[in-house]
């Protein structure tokens, strides 16, 4: 039997972090928990693998999720990234190479549908 799939979520504010957890636990994920990315990178060295990085991009600390989505494609090349925001939209070729971009606020159709983008679900 396969083990779940381990995802990262990376948001700063409380409510939309559990929010978060809920939608992307209640498609099977395992889910890891971090408030800023400067967390993330720590949570990414030290646990087991994560397959996924899920991340709001405007968070304090010493790099954005942004940042951490570009730390984590080069030193972990295999982790599918997620990147949501409310407030910012990157700019062309400012995300790494196959990350998804979504609009907060974000659904749980709209999670599901990222995650099948980028290859963590089997589209129904």
């Amino acid at each position: 039997m396969q083990s779940q799939p381990r995802l990262l979520i990376v948001e700063d504010d409380g409510l939309i972090r559990l929010d978060l957890v809920d939608m992307v636990s209640d498609l099977g994920f395992t889910v890891q928990e971090a408030s800023t990315a400067d967390e993330a990178v720590e949570v990414l060295e030290t646990e087991e693998p994560i397959q996924a990085i899920l991340t709001d991009i405007d968070m304090p600390g010493s790099i954005n999720g942004l940042g951490l989505a570009n730390v984590a494609h080069r030193r972990w090349p295999d982790i599918r990234v997620v990147v949501i925001s409310g407030r910012y939209n990157p700019a062309e070729g400012v995300l790494p190479p196959g990350a998804i971009f979504l609009t907060k606020p974000v659904s749980p159709d709209l999670i599901e549908k990222a995650l099948a983008d980028v290859g963590l679900l089997v589209a129904c």
